[in-house]
């Protein structure tokens, strides 16, 4: 079973979808996915579902999702040699463990696992200073998404700190990502794609510190002063704060033209 969460969320069987459109069985069956392998328990599947105000026939009710999502699942897999090939049918793939329930994918492919791979392995291009093989992993982490996680779940508790995590994931290894494409000498094409992301983001600094930076780089010196002076009245007006020192350290150093802030030849070569 190859499952989706980074974006909405789905489930294939040699590609053919496992259809489950039931809000709660769904809920149930993206919070298996996400930690597929692994032993998930009745509590943490009942907090997910119904919070703190479970119904009395909250054991009977789960047993139900259960069985939606494995007739779900024996959709998917049909009457083929694939279901001939589970010693138990579905219930090899959905297995029933003490205290709980286990998906198993049985070798499939979850995309938060290979974002997560291709994420480690651009940080570690990053420290060793290998900024186009940092910017391809993260790169190609950043194209298995597909809008917000879990986009199409209706999240109870645990999944809603599930997707946040992973967003917050992707906006970390974007920023590397440009980072190292900063550092490639890829200003003119990263001015857009930053000016999108400060237009969205207007209280992230990192963000406007890097297209400060992409801008003063292409010689637009007043445009980056413009950004600086837009998110110092963005974080005055909503938080109360100034500028982090960092973002406060290279609106000085874009007022004096400073040659810190000039692409280093040896890096520019390397694109």
């Amino acid at each position: 079973m190859d499952i989706s969460v980074l974006g909405p969320f789905r489930a294939t069987l040699s590609g053919v979808p496992v259809h489950l459109t039931a809000v709660k069985p769904r809920k149930v069956f993206a919070l298996l996915a996400l930690q597929a392998g692994e032993v998930v328990s009745v509590a943490s599947l009942v907090e997910e579902v119904w919070g703190e105000h479970p119904p009395r026939s909250v054991q009977t009710t789960l047993q139900t999702y259960i069985l939606q999502i494995r007739n779900a699942i024996g959709a998917a897999l049909g009457d083929g040699t694939e279901r001939a090939a589970l010693p138990n049918g579905v219930k090899s793939v959905l297995v029933t463990e003490p205290g709980g329930y286990r998906l198993d994918t049985h070798g499939g492919l979850l995309d938060a696992h290979e974002f997560d791979a291709l994420s480690s392995a651009g940080h570690r291009a990053l420290h060793q200073g290998d900024w186009p093989g940092a910017s391809s992993y993260f790169g190609r982490a950043l194209a298995l998404w597909h809008g917000r996680a879990l986009a199409d779940v209706q999240c109870g508790s645990l999944l809603e700190v599930e997707a946040t995590r992973l967003d917050e994931s992707r906006m970390s290894v974007l920023q590397r990502r440009i980072e190292a494409d900063l550092r490639l000498g890829r200003h003119h094409e990263l001015v857009g794609e930053l000016s999108g992301l400060a237009a969205r983001h207007p209280l992230h600094e990192a963000v406007h510190e890097q297209l400060m930076l992409a801008l003063y780089r292409v010689g637009r010196r007043s445009d980056a002063l413009s950004v600086y002076r837009q998110l110092r009245r963005c974080l005055n007006q909503s938080l109360g704060l100034d500028p982090s020192p960092s973002v406060e350290h290279l609106h000085q150093a874009v007022l004096d033209s400073s040659p810190r802030l000039d692409l280093d030849a040896r890096l520019a070569s390397a694109k």
